[in-house]
């Protein structure tokens, strides 16, 4: 097994699966899943029957569960669960996925995502809103105004980072427009054309002070990844991908009052710790893949991993040569879920994936050995952080 830039990886990711994504019709989540299984398996040169794990979600997607090793053939499973953490679901499959192989309980885990909200005859606009239900109760008050949706209780969030630290939408715009130019280079991504700062200002609000260009693509499709020890990966098709960390957070705080709402994130715990365990310090990471459901949660990110200071997340993304495939910081290299495609966590971990093992193409960082990949879900609930890379 060989020995990574700050430590040993015991596991690692051997097979990256992704079928067609965006607006791709006539498939249900649930196929989707079974599809990225088979492209995951036969991406790291192993037969579909040697998968002994399997970890599926499909997010709010209930079609994409524990009936999926059925649909793939898998008999005598060593592990199976359907798990949910919302965006911070596929950092949370791989973390255990990693812990269940160096533990002995399985050897080839399958770690899968999918889903369909996209409809031929529905607007993206729509894709969430029939699986959404309005809050009861004293909950109820939120909905009363107007706060009853993902949209809404970021907006709120971003505002109260603006409010506090003099954040701007041109410094949010920054953001978009950065992860524009690495979607322009990546074949995968839903949008390839540049995108201006005119046009970003001129798009319409989602959720004042969010524009169109604020807030994450909607996809269809799957992807999955194929989890085993290091050693083994070692020897398959593809480059091994190290998972050298890892970390979750979970601050608790949803619904209530509190005086970090907006201001800070689960990075600022998952981050420092997946860091610690792989022996690491923040000046040693190469590529950073975050999840960007909106460019405010990419901004927070950034700022509680401890890119910069707290409060300096907008000065610091409207520098000039920090962003963009010609900036200091690699961060969201293949458009991210602004410009890419919406897969929740499985975004920037396929990402992160991608470019430790150099098949980034045009857009490949040529500094890849340390990855962090973050996940996040709910309002800021949840996070998930991974640290990959090559061995």
């Amino acid at each position: 097994m060989a020995t990574g830039r700050n430590g040993t990886a015991k596991a690692a990711i051997a097979g990256l699966g992704i079928t067609d994504l965006g607006k791709v019709y006539g498939r249900t989540a649930s196929q989707f899943a079974a599809e990225a299984v088979r492209l995951a398996a036969s991406d790291a040169g192993v037969p579909l029957g040697d998968v002994d794990g399997l970890l599926v979600s499909g997010g709010l997607n209930t079609s994409v569960g524990l009936g999926l090793q059925g649909e793939l053939g898998l008999t005598n499973l060593k592990l199976l669960t359907q798990m949910q953490g919302y965006g911070s679901t596929a950092g949370q499959m791989v973390q255990y996925a990693a812990m269940a192989v160096q533990a002995g309980m399985a050897d080839t885990i399958a770690c899968v995502w999918a889903d369909d909200p996209l409809k031929e005859d529905k607007g993206g606009g729509a894709a969430y809103r029939e699986s959404a239900s309005l809050p009861s109760g004293w909950q109820g008050l939120n909905a009363s105004s107007s706060l009853y949706s993902a949209n809404t209780f970021y907006a709120l969030a971003a505002r109260r980072h603006m409010e506090r630290y003099g954040t701007t939408s041109e410094q949010l715009g920054a953001i978009a427009v950065a992860q524009r130019e690495w979607a322009v280079r990546n074949p995968l991504a839903q949008f390839r054309t540049p995108l201006t700062m005119a046009e970003y200002h001129a798009s319409r609000y989602i959720a004042e002070p969010f524009h169109l260009y604020d807030c994450c693509l909607v996809s269809n499709g799957g992807i999955a990844v194929i989890v085993t020890s290091a050693e083994r990966a070692a020897s398959l098709a593809q480059p091994a991908v190290g998972i050298y960390g890892w970390a979750q957070a979970h601050p608790g705080n949803t619904f209530e009052r509190n005086d970090d709402f907006g201001l800070v994130s689960g990075a600022a715990t998952a981050g420092p710790a997946a860091l610690r365990m792989a022996d690491l310090t923040l000046d040693e990471i190469d590529v950073v893949e975050l999840y960007d459901c909106y460019t405010y949660t990419a901004l927070v990110s950034l700022e509680d991993y401890g890119f910069c200071e707290k409060g300096e997340g907008g000065a610091f993304v409207s520098q000039p040569g920090v962003l963009g495939p010609n900036g200091s910081l690699k961060v969201n290299t293949g458009g991210g879920q602004l410009s890419s495609y919406y897969l929740w966590g499985m975004t920037p971990l396929s990402e992160g994936v991608i470019q430790a093992r150099g098949h980034g193409g045009d857009r490949q960082v040529e500094r890849h050995d340390r990855v962090l990949v973050s996940g996040n879900g709910g309002v800021l609930d949840h996070h998930s952080t991974l640290i990959l890379g090559t061995v």
